[in-house]
């Protein structure tokens, strides 16, 4: 089972949601092929104000590249609120559920 069907409801029959510490490496992975960078580390506390790249134009490349990998979708309202990574892995803890 791949990590699309993780998130989706009709095929994640029986199988546990991701944990964090899962979700956050997946998410790693992604900010690290947004921003270019394969040292970057990111924690659930990361926020825009610690990576300099980290504008509006690489804020969308992030969004569409989490719901691409967690096969989910967010609305704007849900996005908006959002003041950290820890966050946003709670958000998609929910999706996800």
């Amino acid at each position: 089972m791949n990590l699309l069907e993780l998130c989706d409801p009709r095929k994640n029959k029986g199988i546990m949601p991701m944990n964090d510490e899962t979700m956050l490496e997946k998410i790693q992975t992604i900010f690290r092929d947004v921003f270019d960078d394969e040292e970057m580390v990111v924690s659930r506390q990361t926020n825009s104000s610690q990576i300099d790249e980290w504008d509006s134009l690489n804020h969308i490349n992030l969004t569409v590249a989490i719901e691409k990998e967690f096969n989910i979708r967010f609305a704007l309202e849900e996005l908006q609120p959002l003041k950290d990574v820890g966050e946003m892995i709670d958000l998609m803890q929910k999706k996800c559920r």
